[in-house]
């Protein structure tokens, strides 16, 4: 299993403090619980989740990925996911630019649609690999339907913290309707210590794409960077906790009253440094048809927030679809053609020039 004999995470390093939320707390309706997710929801847009009940799905998605990631090279290419703002299959590592200026990522990863994850074997949007073909149905469907669950108990938190009618956000990310949800399984390469220092960053900094990530990893490297800071600080990773973040989608239905955070992945500390790092993410994302705006017209409480904002625009024109397809497309390193095209690829990052 990746990961399963480390060495402990650096204790002489900036970190974030995130609040720890008790999944079974909330989703029985403790209202103490409720109000310390909308707390961490509304500030840094970032918590952790324990007692998520997910962590054999997750010991099995690393399997997964391990299994994939040791087919040749040849073999994951004929999976990739093309320059056409395609995120499902895999990306291989420099596939993307990191910055503004071109620098190449080194990470790779495999995406699995969750439309195809639980129709399989009926194709929805495209193939994959034998290896996850082979663990669609015991391995990947039950890590989709657990990032599911968990973002539909947040989501009905959420839509009624915002005094939305009932069931409005999970209509939303209806599970019917086809969308971009994926589950995400990335490695990252061990590092030479003397190579740290010269580029730590492997995932640069951005926004994420949907609505909810739910984050499971046992090497540091994850950073934020929260509003009005100018430093980077990790964010600690605690066994048997997964990290729950919001993304671009939710932070516009809401007015931004639900913060959508910055961040990136940089090469872990010390001698975490010489191991691979794997990380498995669930984004959950609206329907695709879904355009992604602030719901003024189906709540006081955003649309006031909205009113507070003049200075931001809240009507993308873009479907959740649309929005994600602009920003991969313009990440692919072969799409680049100079600084601007970095620019076209960023969300709603609070910082856009950071790296």
């Amino acid at each position: 299993m990746p990961g399963s004999t480390i060495p402990p995470f650096q204790n002489d390093v900036r970190t974030h403090p995130l609040l720890i939320i008790d999944y079974e707390l909330i989703k029985a309706g403790d209202v103490g619980e409720v109000n310390r997710l909308w707390e961490a929801a509304t500030t840094l847009g970032f918590w952790y989740l324990k007692n998520h009940g997910a962590d054999q799905e997750a010991s099995d998605m690393f399997d997964m990925g391990t299994e994939t990631m040791a087919l040749p090279l040849e073999e994951r290419m004929k999976f990739e996911q093309g320059d056409d703002g395609r995120s499902f299959g895999y990306k291989k590592v420099g596939g993307n630019a990191i910055d503004a200026t071109g620098t190449l990522d080194s990470v790779e990863y495999i995406n699995v649609s969750k439309d195809d994850a639980l129709a399989y074997p009926q194709v929805i949007h495209r193939t994959y690999p034998s290896t996850i073909n082979a663990r669609m149905e015991n391995t990947i469907a039950p890590f989709v339907r657990k990032g599911l669950e968990v973002s539909y108990v947040v989501l009905n938190i959420f839509n009624d913290k915002l005094g939305l009618p009932k069931g409005t956000l999970k209509r939303l990310h209806d599970m019917k309707e086809h969308s971009s949800s994926e589950t995400r399984c990335i490695r990252s390469p061990p590092t030479q210590h003397k190579e740290v220092t010269k580029n730590p960053v492997t995932l640069g900094a951005h926004t994420d794409f949907g609505s909810l990530s739910f984050l499971h990893n046992r090497l540091g490297g994850l950073q934020v960077l929260p509003p009005g800071h100018e430093e980077w600080s990790y964010i600690r990773p605690i066994p048997g906790h997964a990290v729950c973040n919001i993304g671009d989608a939710l932070s516009l239905f809401s007015g931004c009253i639900l913060q959508s955070n910055i961040h990136r992945v940089v090469t872990p500390l010390g001698v975490q440094a010489e191991y691979e790092r794997w990380s498995l993410v669930f984004f959950t994302r609206p329907g695709n048809s879904e355009v992604l705006r602030a719901l003024v017209e189906s709540s006081h409480i955003i649309a006031e927030a909205v009113k507070k904002r003049p200075d931001k625009s809240f009507e993308t024109g873009s479907t959740a679809v649309e929005w994600l397809a602009r920003r991969i497309k313009n990440q692919r390193i072969r799409n680049r053609t100079g600084p601007e095209t970095w620019a076209a690829s960023r969300g709603t990052e609070h910082t856009p020039t950071a790296a």
